[in-house]
């Protein structure tokens, strides 16, 4: 069974516990790794070593961290049809998907975040010939950056890319369900020139890996993509300690449909925005509010166009969804279906007669 290791100081290691989580492939329900449990010890060399590598790290010119992002930009790019196919198998997507968004997006993510860094600006402003203020964008220190499993690399090097280019270092936490592809980030970033230390991933459970990596005193900055709930944990943690923190927890994003627009433009981007990635999207079309001159027409078009949604094995090219990440995440679905169709919801009647719509 192959087994999945943390990257700490430029090196792959065990979990000092010697424990690991079984990791599923959602395709077929298979256990084809296994993943670190990781906890304190593991989290506290993992900063040790970004505290460490700051020093070097943050005193390179931006041309020197840029020339060595750029280069890690090569080796993703190198392994490009190696990581969609870990995509794929990490989070049960289409292959096609992770090719054309996640794993271009990756080296994207990090190619932008560096060539930015060379056009870093300054504020100035003159004191009527007294003084001179001046702002200087400088480097922190080290930053905890935890991922979620909807896109694993694709946010994952979302939070990273800035971090470096702006002299930070990193300990990442990868979300314990699609471990996969970090690890693999990990072997790649091992070949790309960067300083030992710089880069540093972590893998286990939120309440051990992720709840360390933010209440650790070292640790400057918090970047989370997640749910709400562990947000407001991570909230009341970093609050108190006065530490810089940026949480996206998602949302309820509706697609409003007037009358005046093109349906099928509008039923083609609600399809998309609405089951695209399994509808496993932070920003995704979750509510549908629709004009009531065009509901069903707009309705009628919409369910003959999701019903020739092709289900199907992700490594097919014409799979539009695959598999959602989990069994427990599925049966959270399953549970909202059931909820939806006892609760009448999404039945235009039924709004009628609540008076919400007229």
């Amino acid at each position: 069974m192959k087994k999945i290791k943390n990257y700490i100081d430029g090196k792959l290691f065990e979990p000092k516990s010697k424990k690991y989580l079984k990791n599923f492939n959602p395709a077929t329900g298979k256990v084809y790794s296994l993943t670190p449990n990781s906890g304190k010890e593991d989290v506290e060399l993992a900063v040790r070593s970004a505290k460490k590598a700051f020093v070097v790290w943050s005193a390179k010119t931006k041309k020197e961290r840029f020339k060595i992002l750029m280069n890690l930009v090569e080796k993703i790019e190198d392994s490009f049809e190696f990581l969609v196919k870990a995509e794929s198998i990490d989070t049960g997507k289409p292959e096609w998907l992770a090719r054309s968004v996640d794993i271009p997006r990756c080296s994207e993510n990090i190619r932008f975040f560096a060539t930015a860094s060379l056009h870093f600006d300054s504020k100035v402003h003159e004191m009527d010939g007294e003084a001179i203020n001046y702002t200087l964008k400088e480097p922190i220190g080290v930053v905890g950056a935890i991922s979620p499993w909807n896109l694993p690399l694709y946010l994952l090097t979302w939070k990273i890319a800035p971090a470096l280019a702006a002299g930070n270092t990193v300990v990442a936490k990868p979300s314990e369900v699609t471990p996969y592809t970090a690890f693999l980030f990990s072997k790649i970033c091992k070949k790309s020139g960067l300083p030992p230390g710089v880069i540093n991933i972590i893998h286990g459970l939120g309440g051990s890996v992720g709840e360390e990596i933010v209440k650790h005193k070292s640790v400057s900055v918090i970047s989370f993509t997640g749910g709400t709930k562990t947000g407001k944990r991570i909230a009341s943690i970093t609050s108190k300690q006065f530490k810089k923190t940026s949480l996206e927890m998602g949302g309820k994003n509706p697609n409003i449909v007037f009358s005046d627009t093109n349906i099928n433009k509008a039923v083609n981007w609600a399809i998309k925005s609405s089951f695209l990635n399994q509808g496993q999207i932070c920003l995704c079309g979750s509510r549908l509010f629709i004009e009531s001159v065009v509901y069903e027409k707009f309705k009628d078009l919409f369910v003959k166009k999701t019903k020739s949604l092709v289900v199907g094995d992700p490594k097919e090219k014409n799979s539009f969804l695959g598999a959602v990440v989990s069994k427990d995440h599925m049966k959270n679905i399953l549970t909202k279906i059931s909820y939806a169709k006892k609760e009448g919801g999404g039945c235009f009647d039924w709004w009628k007669k609540k008076n919400i719509v007229r």
